[in-house]
C-alpha cells in the first residue's frame, strides 16, 4: 500500500523503478498533502532512474533522516517540535528551495513570538540538518548561509553567604537540603533530584554523575565537602534507592510554589533555581580557585562558559598584576642611581 498511518500520521511507501524500496513520513495527517507528497517523491525517482537525473531531494526527507539520525540526542524531542513547526512552511518543498531569504522570513516570523535566543535554536537547527544534506548526504551541493540573532548576555546572578541562609531558612526541610546539596556541588536540579544511592560513596567523600545524566554528555566527578556529606547524612534510611526523597517518595521535581514563596520571605528577586549553580561557581572564584579548576569541577564544556565568573576574581587578580609593579620598581631604581 503506497499510504498507510502510524497513528495520525501518514506515511508512504513504494519501491522506485530501480528496486529501491522508499519509506518514509508524510509528516502530515492530511491523506490529501501526502498523497502530493507520494506523487512528487515517485516522479522523482522514475526521472533519476531512467533519464539519469540527480535526485531533487525534499525538506521532508532530509528532516525525516536528521531525526532518525540524532535519536541520542538529550534534545531529541525538542528537536522533534521544532521540525513539526516548521511543516507549515517546509512541508514538500525541495532543498533549493530553501533560499537564505526564505529561511530567514521564518526567524523574523519566529521572533515576533519568541525571544531571540529561541528564535536562534529554531534557526541552528535549520542550519545543522542542511549543512548534513550538503556535506555528509551530498543531497545539495551547498548549504545556504544562515546567520543568527545577536542575543543579550544574562548576567551572572548569585547569592551572597547571608542570602543563601536566608533562603534555606524559608525553605521546607526536605528542600533546604536539597538547595545545601546544590550549592555545596554545583550540581545542576535534575541530577540532584536523580541522584541515587549506587552513586555516592559517602568513604572517599564522591559522588558521581554518569555521561547520559549531564548535560555536557561526559561523566562528572563531584568531590563532596563537610557540608554535602552532613546532608547526605540525613538522607540516610528514607528511601533504599533515591538519595532525596519525601514522604518516603522520590523527589523527581521541585515544588516550584514552595521554591517561590521562600524566595519571596527571604526578599530574593530575580532568581531561579539554575541560579544556584552561579552561585556556587561566583563563590569558587572569589574565594581564588582558578577559573580551570572551576571548570573541571562544574564539567563545563569550554573555558568560555567559566570567563564570565572572572570579573568576581579582583583579589586573585591583583597578586598577578603585581608583578609589573615589582618589575617597574625594579627599572624605576636601576635609573635612579
Amino acid at each position: 500500500m503506497s499510504l498507510f498511518k502510524r497513528g495520525k500520521t501518514w506515511w508512504i511507501s513504494f519501491t522506485t523503478p530501480s528496486g529501491e524500496r522508499i519509506r518514509c513520513s508524510a509528516a502530515t495527517e492530511d491523506k490529501t498533502q501526502a498523497q502530493e507528497f507520494h506523487d512528487r517523491l515517485k516522479a522523482e525517482s522514475w526521472r533519476v532512474a531512467k533519464l539519469g537525473d540527480k535526485p531533487r531531494r525534499t525538506w521532508d526527507e532530509a528532516a525525516y533522516k536528521w531525526l532518525m539520525e540524532t535519536q541520542h540526542k538529550k534534545t531529541h524531542h525538542d528537536d522533534m517540535a521544532k521540525v513539526d513547526w516548521l511543516q507549515q512552511f517546509f512541508r514538500g518543498k525541495y532543498l533549493d528551495e530553501l533560499t537564505r531569504d526564505e529561511i530567514a522570513r521564518i526567524g523574523e516570523l519566529k521572533l515576533k513570538e519568541t525571544s531571540p535566543a529561541t528564535a536562534n535554536r529554531l534557526l541552528a537547527l535549520i542550519r545543522s540538518i542542511l549543512r548534513q544534506t550538503a556535506l555528509d548526504w551530498e543531497w545539495i551541493d551547498k548549504p545556504p548561509v544562515i546567520k543568527l540573532y545577536r542575543e543579550a548576555k544574562r548576567r551572572v546572578r548569585y547569592l551572597t553567604a547571608e542570602q543563601a541562609c536566608l533562603l534555606i531558612r524559608e525553605l521546607p526541610e526536605h528542600l533546604a537540603d536539597i538547595v545545601q546539596f546544590s550549592l555545596s556541588t554545583g550540581l545542576g536540579r535534575s541530577n540532584v533530584t536523580g541522584l541515587v544511592w549506587s552513586q555516592v560513596d559517602l568513604q572517599r567523600r564522591v559522588a558521581w554523575i554518569h555521561g547520559d545524566q549531564a548535560k555536557a554528555g561526559k561523566p562528572i566527578h563531584v568531590t563532596l565537602n563537610d557540608t554535602a556529606i552532613a546532608v547526605l547524612n540525613r538522607q540516610i534510611g528514607k528511601h533504599p534507592k533515591s538519595v532525596f526523597s519525601y514522604k518516603g517518595n522520590p523527589i523527581t521535581q521541585v515544588n516550584t510554589k514552595a521554591w517561590y514563596k521562600a524566595l519571596k520571605r527571604a526578599g530574593i528577586e530575580d532568581f531561579r533555581w539554575h541560579d544556584l549553580r552561579h552561585t556556587w561557581a561566583s563563590w569558587l572564584t572569589q574565594n581564588g580557585v582558578p577559573l580551570n579548576v572551576i571548570q573541571e569541577m562544574g564539567a563545563w564544556e569550554s573555558a568560555e562558559m567559566v570567563r564570565r565568573y572572572a570579573h568576581l576574581a579582583p583579589a586573585q587578580f591583583s597578586i598577578h598584576a603585581s608583578v609589573v609593579d615589582n618589575m617597574l620598581n625594579g627599572t624605576t631604581l636601576t635609573q635612579s642611581k
